[in-house]
């Protein structure tokens, strides 16, 4: 998957990020090209600016992408974009005149363009996942509890979800095919790959300690997933399909839809499985 592929350059650029980065910059050009979390880390005001503009960089938690292509990929206007800049100057910059560079900007599309029908079932795909990260908090609570046969029971159907459903069916969709019509060096995609695999790793925690009756074990890694994925969701429906819908062409969107249909043949059983269960987890009387 495209995302192995990134997450092992990715390793290797957040291993030296501080050493590259971090060497004073002189000009606005300078701090453009700086990983966006290095920035805060040296000038912490600068991510109440962020923040302002709904760029939720703080929260973050790879921070691998550098400020220019942050601001780029939320859509900001031009007019939006240069009032940031400039007010991101006069915190690194205290008191100097600084030279605000433009952007080159692509025409906008007439209209505010819907989500191509790909991107829409992707996003219908988060409602129902989200539907379970709700309630995992609310599982792990009741591990406290000590861990019954019902709950052991519970969680591993909702581990079997979360690696059929949401990882298997969903992010393979986005791995696999989404992510390869664009660049895989871009910062976005690193940054929702390692957001992944991280999510990934919360789920082999949880097995791991599911299989040695680890209650608060399992209540964490559930917890720490839950939290994880819906703030990637939110980034992927509010920030990152909207600006891949203004960058793919019709071809490609008539590529994805196809391509999309053969998955969703492919894994019909299942996923009808497993959004049946969904269903009854949301009302299960364990967590009410």
């Amino acid at each position: 998957m495209i995302c192995q592929d990134i997450s092992s350059k990715l390793q290797k650029e957040l291993e030296t990020m501080t050493t590259e980065s971090t060497a004073g910059p002189k000009t606005m050009t300078d701090v453009l090209g700086l990983y966006i979390k290095d920035v805060i880390r040296a000038y912490p005001p600068v991510g109440d600016v962020l923040g302002r503009s709904g760029i939720g960089c703080v929260a973050c938690s790879v921070g691998s992408c550098l400020l220019r292509d942050v601001v780029g990929i939320h859509n900001l206007s031009g007019e939006q974009e240069q009032a940031l800049y400039a007010d991101i100057a006069r915190i690194i910059f205290p008191g100097q005149t600084m030279d605000i560079p433009k952007t080159v900007r692509k025409a906008a599309p007439a209209g505010n363009r819907k989500l191509a029908p790909p991107l829409q079932d992707l996003v219908q795909e988060h409602a129902n996942i989200k539907r379970v990260l709700a309630q995992l908090p609310t599982l792990g609570a009741t591990l406290r509890a000590g861990l019954t046969p019902e709950l052991r029971l519970s969680v591993a159907q909702a581990l079997d979800f979360i690696r059929q459903y949401a990882d298997r069916f969903h992010h393979a969709k986005e791995e696999d095919i989404l992510f390869t019509f664009f660049d895989a060096g871009s910062d976005i995609l690193k940054v929702m790959c390692a957001e992944h695999e991280a999510g990934r790793q919360h789920v082999r925690s949880a097995s791991a300690a599911l299989e040695q009756g680890d209650a608060a074990g399992i209540a964490a890694s559930l917890t720490a997933y839950a939290a994880l994925l819906t703030e990637h969701i939110r980034k992927e429906d509010e920030i990152l399909y909207p600006w891949m819908n203004s960058q793919l062409t019709d071809s490609q969107v008539g590529q994805l839809f196809t391509k999309f249909r053969e998955v969703d043949r492919q894994f019909e059983a299942g996923v009808k499985r497993q959004l049946a269960w969904a269903e009854e987890f949301v009302f299960s009387p364990i967590l009410h």
